[in-house]
């Protein structure tokens, strides 16, 4: 059995506001400690629940968090960007057999601790098909094309809930609740740590491969918290302005759904000025 982790930061242990999850600054320093943890408690206990490999997707900003060093020895580790499925990079190969989602985060617009989609800010909002998506919801069409399921999430208690939408199936492990974007009520890493275990040693009897599910197409549609970026998006062939600040496209497979996002974020990103956004 093989599992790959899907590691995002915003929904670890202790991570409520920016500076914890920006590489470079004394807080993010100390956070990684505690996302590391998180991930290495998941890897425990999918191997307690008989996974024979763990492979770990760093999955934020920069993908260079995790502390390989302090992870369990069986793991293995895929760092660094750039990647072709970015966030589920890895699921593509028929290998695997589950999927785990640790340190999440609810969707753009939301309420939830640090809650995005793919940008800390400038989109306020996407939908798959009408449906308003974090990036679980994003990720958990893109793995279902390879016939994967999502058995485990991990986050605030909103993610949690979220999560019921996309993988009704999976184990959730609340590792803080929700107060506002930048404040939650905190359980300990070695709280958080076993009770992360525990529910993935039991969410390794769901990693059971299933047919693929072709459920495109797929129309995304994204708002802006600027007209300028909506106009900067039409750079992406395909990508048309829909109002003053949104944009959508159409693609048959969520394979090309997710590189046309990836495609838009970067672009958008790149648009945004310091002071003015």
């Amino acid at each position: 059995m093989k599992i790959l982790i899907s590691a995002d930061m915003e929904g670890a242990t202790g991570v409520t506001w920016p500076a914890d999850v920006l590489p470079g600054t004394p807080q993010w320093e100390r956070c990684r400690s505690m996302f590391t943890s998180d991930v290495n408690a998941a890897v425990l206990g999918f191997l307690d629940g008989g996974a024979d490999e763990v492979l770990i997707n760093e999955a934020h900003w920069s993908m260079r968090n995790l502390l390989l060093e302090r992870l369990d020895e069986r793991a293995e580790m895929l760092t660094g960007r750039h990647k072709s499925l970015s966030m589920v990079e890895g699921v593509q190969h028929g290998d695997v057999d589950g999927i785990a989602f640790v340190g999440y985060h609810t969707g753009a617009g939301m309420e939830g601790v640090l809650a995005h989609t793919y940008l800390a800010n400038s989109i306020t909002g996407v939908w798959v098909n009408g449906v308003r998506a974090s990036e679980g919801l994003l990720n958990s069409h893109v793995v279902a094309e390879y016939g994967v399921p999502v058995v485990l999430v991990t986050g605030d208690d909103l993610a949690c809930e979220d999560a019921l939408g996309y993988a009704p199936e999976a184990l959730k492990v609340a590792v803080k609740d929700h107060v506002s974007r930048y404040a939650a009520v905190c359980r300990t890493p070695s709280r958080t740590a076993a009770d992360i275990r525990a529910a993935a040693k039991e969410a390794a009897a769901l990693a059971v491969r299933h047919e693929p599910v072709a459920g495109g197409p797929f129309t995304v549609a994204l708002e802006f918290d600027a007209e300028h970026l909506s106009m900067a998006a039409t750079v992406v062939p395909g990508v048309e302005r829909t109002g003053e600040r949104r944009v959508a496209y159409t693609n048959d497979t969520m394979y090309e759904a997710i590189r046309t996002f990836k495609a838009v974020t970067t672009i958008v990103s790149a648009a945004v000025e310091e002071q003015y956004g």
